[in-house]
């Protein structure tokens, strides 16, 4: 058995190897576990790092803080590429509220922390690592080590302050919600308000009603009306008619209208009643509605088309085709001439079956180049990102320049090459699953090093005194700016609980926690909030770290 206990006593880039992979392999497999319902999922691998460390595996530093660092960098970055196309428009109508009350959690379990500091003599920089711990925020962590260093200040005991607040962290969400619903939750607050669907789009038919229509070629009409819409089928009587810019509509007749949802009344308004026939279920076959006029959906796998504009095609021009929907990951977009085009978008493209081969072979439609992720562009991105994290941002009053860092640069690249990739024509799509698996890798990587670095000295911490009261002190920070801004925003009785718990959940970093209000709570209102104010949290997060580490050390 020499040879079994020599691949992991003996340092070697093997043993290295080995042992993250058997603390990233049992800490995925024991996070799946679920108790009363609750399971850590890939948090789990940083126990799992914790324990290794305590029995005394270790590996060569070096590879240790590389491993570290590549994977947090990944991470990151990802998740900043994922979350970029909608952080923007998020930012907009409902997001802005949202990232709002967001922001309230953030700034108060801050401003509780610092004042903590005198109160209980905990260091400061000990005082970050238990916020970091009670708001299960590891980039955060990341950025803080990293300003650390930058002043030529160790930072061990940040990771042990939040290795002993990271679980009450993760479980402390779950019992504010729970706290909620027992004592303050209605059966009127259980309702959805003002759920936005991935679908924007609307389709209906109308029939013509309107005088003013008849003889009024379709370009006219659009251009008078402020209204977006695309007709993809006009029928009059028998007759199929494929609509085009010269086409002129004829009282009677009946057009197929896709249009943005708060439009519906409007096309009614417009063309006139429209017929009671749902033209949104998802069993529609739209190829077998007539034989003349066909239905097709197209991905975008040219290069040079991506960051183009959908008018400068002229695919109705060209072809004879009118293109009614863009699908781009989970959101259905209305596809109007000023909608911009991304690599990977498909394309609900209708018009004659021939004319559909010729626009098949101009888009692309190589759906087996899309199964292959951008990987030069992946780390393209991550060097920008690094690089961006390098820069210098002088703030007054504090003693040296802020930087983004290794944490805050990647995570921002990532948000502006998948928001504004396509305008510089610079290709970012990257498919679900190679960007969940990377997302998947690069954290477990993290958390596996952060684990082993830690678990040397954290149950000797735990059982000190200074341990326990970090414990206290980390839950009193998980708990009480939820339920106190969860308070306010119920008071306002403006969001749905399945919304509060999504902002919640998403100021607290807490995927976990998510995942409890998913599977309690009907809709999914509390993923639609998180999703909306994660990306500007954790950004936030990440710069807070630092700015506490820069300020007050």
């Amino acid at each position: 058995m020499d040879w079994l206990n020599s691949l992991f006593s003996i340092e070697s880039p093997i043993q290295s190897i080995i042992v993250l992979s058997v603390i990233c392999a049992l800490g995925l497999s024991l996070g799946r576990v679920k108790v009363m319902g609750v399971s850590l999922g890939v948090a789990f691998v940083f126990f799992i790092g914790i324990l290794a460390g305590h029995l005394g595996l270790e590996i060569n530093q070096k590879v240790l803080n590389f491993a570290e660092t590549f994977g947090l960098v990944i991470f990151v970055y990802m998740l900043g590429l994922s979350v970029g196309p909608n952080f923007f428009s998020s930012l907009k109508h409902e997001g802005m509220p949202l990232n709002l009350w967001s922001l309230a959690v953030i700034l108060l379990g801050t401003v509780m922390a610092l004042i903590m500091v005198p109160l209980t003599g905990i260091s400061l920089p000990d005082m970050v690592g238990i916020l970091c711990g009670a708001t299960t925020n590891t980039p955060a962590l990341g950025a803080a080590q990293q300003a650390l260093g930058l002043l030529g200040q160790p930072a061990g005991s940040l990771a042990l302050g939040t290795a002993v607040t990271y679980p009450l962290g993760v479980v402390g969400v779950i019992f504010a919600m729970v706290i909620f619903r027992k004592l303050m939750i209605t059966a009127d607050d259980l309702k959805i308000r003002g759920e936005e669907a991935d679908d924007h789009t609307y389709i209906g038919q109308y029939e013509v009603c309107n005088p003013a229509l008849d003889g009024r070629p379709l370009l006219e009409i659009a251009q008078s009306s402020r209204d977006k819409f695309i007709i993809s089928r006009v029928w009059r009587g028998r007759e199929v008619v494929v609509p085009q810019a010269s086409t002129e509509l004829r009282k009677g007749d009946n057009v197929l209208v896709v249009t943005n949802h708060d439009e519906r009344k409007s096309m009614e308004i417009l063309f006139g009643k429209e017929v009671e026939k749902d033209w949104n279920q998802e069993q529609i076959d739209w190829n077998h509605i007539d034989s003349k006029v066909a239905s097709r959906n197209l991905v975008i796998s040219r290069r040079v088309l991506n960051g183009k504009k959908l008018g400068t095609l002229q695919l109705r021009n060209i072809y004879g085709v009118n293109v009614s929907r863009v699908l781009r990951g989970d959101m259905k977009l209305l596809a109007t001439d000023d909608l911009r085009l991304q690599y990977g978008d498909h394309l609900i493209v209708v018009g004659p079956p021939n004319a559909l081969d010729d626009v098949e072979k101009f888009i692309g439609n190589a759906v087996q180049i899309l199964n292959e992720p951008q990987v030069g562009s992946i780390f393209l991105g991550i060097l920008l990102g690094l690089a961006l994290g390098t820069i210098p941002i002088s703030i007054p009053g504090m003693t040296a320049p802020i930087r983004l860092g290794i944490a805050g640069g990647p995570i921002l690249m990532g948000i502006i090459v998948g928001a504004l990739g396509p305008k510089a024509h610079f290709i970012s799509y990257t498919t679900r699953s190679a960007s969940l698996m990377l997302r998947k890798l690069g954290l477990s990587l993290y958390l596996a090093c952060l684990g082993l670095d830690a678990g040397k000295d954290f149950f000797n911490t735990l059982v000190r005194p200074e341990g326990l009261m970090w414990i206290g002190v980390g839950f009193v920070l998980t708990m009480l700016p939820i339920l106190i801004v969860g308070i306010m925003i119920l008071r306002t009785k403006k969001f749905d609980f399945g919304t509060v718990c999504g902002i919640l959940c998403g100021s607290m970093a807490n995927p976990m926690a998510l995942g409890y209000a998913d599977d309690t709570i009907e809709g999914d209102t509390p993923s639609v909030a998180y999703a909306s104010v994660y990306p500007l949290g954790m950004f936030v997060r990440v710069i807070i770290a630092q700015m506490m580490i820069m300020f007050f050390v």
